[in-house]
């Protein structure tokens, strides 16, 4: 149904809502921005044919609104909305903000994201989905097109949650989107579940960090028709990662998949993370029992976030690669291809992190089962008068002790800082730090 804006339709519980614009329009419905108890939300409004070729849409909706969103970052369906005159009917959502971009707009250089923002938007993605799924439910289409980020902070939003299943029935809409879809669906062989989430999302991730997709290369560029018979063969009956240790029939080709080439052979990032996309697409290729868990990549992206390091020179975002610094490799600028000088870090049971001039600890560094990044526990800062000394300043309610090299013992008290140098322990009271230079 078209040219709704003006009108005023009611929610399924009477709330009233007033049509406002047009926002944007697929092959499903249209967006409009309304208001709903003086709040601007979104109206998600279908086409009439289309409902007729879901005969579970109505139910997944539903579904959906009775066990909520998992969590903030989905941009979940409220409350139907009907048409008076029932022909359609819709739901309403959150309404996005502008901050949030698509992820074609990263893909295009539009927008152009730190590391440590790409870092938060893994950790969110996989948190997020997380969360969906612990709740019994699969989104089925997982792609670049259902995900939004605000380029300054990380933070996503997920939209189009209407696919939204739960793991097991026969409610599906839809299968995925090509180029996403795990090789089992290509083949007709499964319909959406986690495990072919799992695929999906390691995909998106992969476009996200490596800006290509991870089997495109040359088995793709000798493709003259790139017709539903050859992306099946590519992407379901004969997939193979473009970095495949162990194959390399499908390596990517300079001129045509130069992103890849890189982002991966340049060693931008530290090896453990490549090597949890090599295991997503190659165990976990051919064995969805074997693909990485969102719990994995989750802690993945904390990992790389708190790895980052600056180069002296130019300022850029890199990587401290623990594996680099054993094998005696110096670690060199991606931008400026400048040695790069190791800032400090500090090992806090089996977590690394790096202290930058704008470092903070958080109490998921305490403990790292606990995924709690609201409120800092320490932060770097500078001394007031020594420009060169730079101290870990306690942000809790409780002291530290801390124990220097020749074994003295000192206590440091809330919103005071102890001096960074090499060989100092800290008893943070629910887990204990050393320091390295």
């Amino acid at each position: 149904m078209n040219g709704i804006e003006g009108q005023i339709l009611r929610t399924e519980s009477g709330r009233e809502c007033r049509v406002e614009k047009l926002l944007g329009s697929g092959g499903q419905g249209e967006v409009y921005r309304v208001i709903v108890n003086n709040q601007p939300m979104a109206l998600k409004w279908y086409y009439p044919n289309y409902i007729k070729g879901d005969p579970h849409l109505k139910e997944r909706l539903e579904n959906a609104i009775k066990k909520g969103p998992p969590n903030d970052r989905f941009l979940w369906p409220m409350e139907m909305v009907y048409d008076p005159k029932g022909k359609t009917f819709g739901y309403i959502m959150p309404l996005r903000e502008p901050r949030f971009k698509g992820i074609a707009d990263l893909m295009k250089g539009h927008i152009n994201p730190t590391f440590r923002s790409l870092c938060t938007v893994g950790y969110e993605l996989a948190d997020s989905f997380l969360q969906l799924h612990a709740k019994g439910l699969c989104y089925s289409d997982i792609s670049y097109g259902n995900v939004f980020i605000d380029p300054d902070t990380g933070e996503v939003r997920i939209c189009d949650n209407d696919n939204v299943v739960v793991t097991g029935t026969d409610t599906v809409g839809v299968l995925g989107t090509p180029r996403f879809m795990a090789p089992e669906i290509v083949r007709g062989e499964a319909r959406p579940s986690v495990e072919t989430d799992l695929f999906s999302l390691a995909v998106l991730l992969f476009y996200i960090f490596f800006m290509h997709h991870p089997l495109e290369g040359e088995k793709e560029a000798k493709i003259h028709c790139f017709d539903i018979p050859a992306m099946n063969k590519l992407y379901g009956y004969e997939p193979v990662f473009i970095y495949d240790p162990n194959d390399s029939s499908n390596r990517p080709v300079r001129g045509i998949h130069d992103n890849a080439i890189i982002y991966w052979e340049g060693e931008i990032y530290p090896k453990f993370f490549y090597d949890l996309f090599t295991r997503a697409f190659t165990e976990g290729l051919h064995d969805p029992k074997k693909r990485v868990r969102e719990s994995e990549w989750r802690k993945a992206f904390v990992r790389l976030r708190d790895s980052i390091i600056y180069c002296q020179r130019c300022g850029a975002q890199n990587f401290y690669d623990a594996e680099k610094l054993r094998a005696n490799r110096n670690h060199i600028c991606w931008y400026c291809n400048t040695v790069i000088h190791l800032p400090p870090r500090i090992k806090i049971e089996n977590t690394v992190v790096v202290l930058n001039y704008d470092t903070k600890l958080y109490p998921y560094h305490l403990d790292d089962t606990v995924y709690d990044f609201s409120k800092p526990i320490a932060e770097v800062v500078r001394h007031p008068t020594q420009k060169n000394v730079w101290g870990l300043k306690n942000l809790t309610n409780e002291n530290w002790y801390v124990t220097k090299p020749d074994g003295t013992i000192l206590e440091v008290q809330p919103n005071r800082s102890i001096t960074i140098s090499l060989g100092i322990k800290i008893n943070f009271g629910k887990a204990n730090g050393e320091i390295n230079i």
